[in-house]
């Protein structure tokens, strides 16, 4: 991610890497990418309205799943998926029945 001007709403899934992700790990690489770094936890079904940020954001999800609602699609993250959210997108999300915690990077 060495550029940050360049950023782009992109889901980039886990796949091929096989075993579960490692929070500490993923961690690291969200602030190797110069992102401040918080976990979050939603209870299952949590929804978030329609909203928008001034600041790039990169979601990457520990355990269980939610799904974002951007531009009429669907990005549905489970463990391991990272999704790439560039600052000004306006986006609504719900965590899945089983809830969601998922590490949010945040960068100006």
């Amino acid at each position: 991610m060495g550029d940050r001007a360049a950023m782009k709403l992109e889901r980039i899934p886990w796949g091929a890497r096989g075993g579960s992700p490692d929070e500490g790990t993923l961690r690291r690489a969200l602030e190797n990418d110069g992102f401040d770094v918080c976990v979050w936890s939603d209870p299952p079904n949590r929804t978030y309205d329609p909203h928008a940020h001034d600041h790039d954001e990169c979601l990457w999800v520990v355990r269980g799943a939610i799904v974002f609602q951007i531009d009429g699609r669907d990005f549905e993250l489970g463990p391991g998926d990272r999704l790439m959210l560039p600052r000004g997108t306006v986006h609504g999300a719900q965590a899945r029945a089983e809830g969601a915690t998922y590490l949010i990077g945040e960068r100006a």
